[in-house]
C-alpha cells in the first residue's frame, strides 16, 4: 500500500498538533506539512518539491480563509484533494463548497478514526459525502423539476458526455470508462475536461451533483462509499 501524503492547515495550533500526531501513527499516512494559516500553506506549496496529495483544511481562519485557499489550489495545484474540516459545518455549505472544488466537507467533531477512513476514499475517488449530505442530495433530487440547478451554464451535454458522466458518477476510472465505451482513456479525459467546462463543476463531487440534479443518475445508483 502506497503512503498518502497529507498536509494540515488550521489556525488552532492544538487541533493541528493532535491531528498530526494521530495521523502520523496510522499506517499508510505521512504528514508532510502543517500550517496555521492559508498564506503560510500557499507559500510552502510554491516552493515544495513534493506536494501533499490530501489537504485537511479549516474553513474559517484569520487572513486567507478556507474558501480562498481551496479556490487557489484548484487553480494552481489541482491534484491536491481538499477535505474541509470545520466547526462551521452545515448542510447548506455543501453546494457552495462543491463549487469551490473541495472533495469533502466534514464537521470538526468528526471521529479521528472515521477521518482516517475518509482520507483514502478521497485520495482514491476524489469524493466523499457524509450521510446527512447524501440526504440533502436526495432532497434536491426530489425537488420540483423547475428548480434551478446549482450548475447552470446553459450548455447541453452530448450523448457521449452524458455516458461518460454516468460512469464518472459511478466512480469508474478513465480506463474502466474507456473499456466500457470502447474509447481510449485519453479520450475519456478529454470528455471529462469538457464536462468541467460545460457544467461549471470544479471536481468529481461537483459532476456528481450535476448528474443527480439533471436526472442523469439517481442517488440509488451511486456506489456506497
Amino acid at each position: 500500500m502506497s503512503t498518502i501524503r497529507i498536509a494540515i492547515t488550521d489556525d488552532d495550533g492544538l487541533i493541528v498538533k493532535l491531528l498530526e500526531n494521530f495521523l502520523s501513527m496510522q499506517p499508510g499516512f505521512e504528514v508532510v506539512y502543517t500550517a496555521e494559516s492559508g498564506d503560510v500553506l500557499l507559500s510552502y506549496l510554491e516552493r515544495a518539491e513534493i506536494l501533499p496529495e490530501v489537504l485537511l483544511l479549516d474553513l474559517k481562519m484569520k487572513g486567507m480563509d478556507g474558501i480562498e485557499v481551496t479556490r487557489h489550489l484548484k487553480a494552481n495545484f489541482p491534484d491536491i484533494k481538499v477535505i474541509i474540516v470545520s466547526s462551521h459545518y452545515q448542510r447548506s455549505f455543501m453546494n457552495f463548497m462543491l463549487k469551490t472544488g473541495a472533495s469533502a466537507f466534514l464537521p470538526k467533531g468528526v471521529s479521528p478514526i472515521l477521518l482516517a477512513e475518509i482520507i483514502p476514499i478521497v485520495h482514491q475517488k476524489g469524493i466523499f459525502f457524509m450521510e446527512d449530505q447524501m440526504e440533502a442530495i436526495r432532497e434536491q433530487a426530489a425537488a420540483k423539476t423547475n428548480q434551478k440547478s446549482i450548475f447552470d451554464n446553459g450548455t447541453e451535454l452530448s450523448k457521449r458526455e452524458i455516458d461518460v458522466l454516468r460512469l464518472i458518477s459511478q466512480q469508474k476510472t478513465a480506463k474502466e470508462i474507456g473499456d466500457a465505451l470502447f474509447i481510449t482513456a485519453r479520450t475519456v479525459e478529454g470528455h471529462k475536461n469538457n464536462l468541467f467546462v460545460k457544467t461549471g463543476a470544479k471536481n468529481i463531487a461537483g459532476l456528481v451533483i450535476y448528474a443527480i440534479q439533471n436526472n442523469i443518475i439517481s442517488v440509488e445508483e451511486l456506489p456506497m462509499i
